[in-house]
C-alpha cells in the first residue's frame, strides 16, 4: 500500500530545526539543545512512538464507535527503551467509560492490529536515493 509522500526540509530558524510536511498538515522535528536542536519540537522517536500513540487510539476509537462501545476516551502511554540493538516500545492503554472487561478485551486486541503495531512488527525495507545520481532509480 502506498502512501502519500512526506517531505522534510531545514526551518528557516532553529539550528536544526526540520519542516515536516504530510500532505496538507505540516508540523515540526528538533532535537534537544544538548544535541544541538532548540527543543523546538519532538525528536524523531518521539515521532515513532507517537505513531503508535495515534495509530492504536484513532484505530481502537473508530472501532468503539462502529460496534457501539462505550468509549468516552482512550489514553494511550508508549515508553521506549533502546538496549543492545533492541527498540522496546511499551504501551498503556486507558479506557474511559462504561465498558465491561470483555469490552476493554476486544479493544485490546483491536488496538494490537493497528496499521502502525502492525508495520512495526513486521520487515523493514529502505531504499535511499540521491537526487541527480545516475544509479539512481527513475521517479514514477
Amino acid at each position: 500500500m502506498s502512501s502519500p509522500e512526506i517531505k522534510v526540509q531545514k526551518a528557516a530558524e532553529g539550528n536544526l530545526l526540520q519542516v515536516i510536511t504530510a500532505g496538507v498538515n505540516q508540523f515540526l522535528a528538533d532535537v534537544p539543545a544538548v544535541q544541538g536542536g532548540d527543543d523546538a519540537g519532538p525528536d524523531p522517536h518521539d515521532l515513532l512512538d507517537a505513531a503508535l500513540g495515534a495509530c492504536t487510539a484513532l484505530t481502537v476509537t473508530m472501532v468503539a464507535r462502529r460496534k457501539q462501545i462505550p468509549l468516552d476516551d482512550l489514553k494511550v502511554t508508549i515508553r521506549h527503551v533502546e538496549a543492545d540493538g533492541v527498540y522496546r516500545l511499551s504501551r498503556t492503554l486507558e479506557f474511559v467509560g462504561a465498558l465491561t472487561d470483555e469490552q476493554k478485551s476486544y479493544l485490546t486486541g483491536i488496538a494490537n492490529k493497528c496499521p502502525i503495531h502492525k508495520a512495526l512488527n513486521g520487515r523493514f525495507e529502505i531504499e535511499t536515493a540521491v537526487v541527480g545520481d545516475p544509479a539512481a532509480p527513475a521517479a514514477a
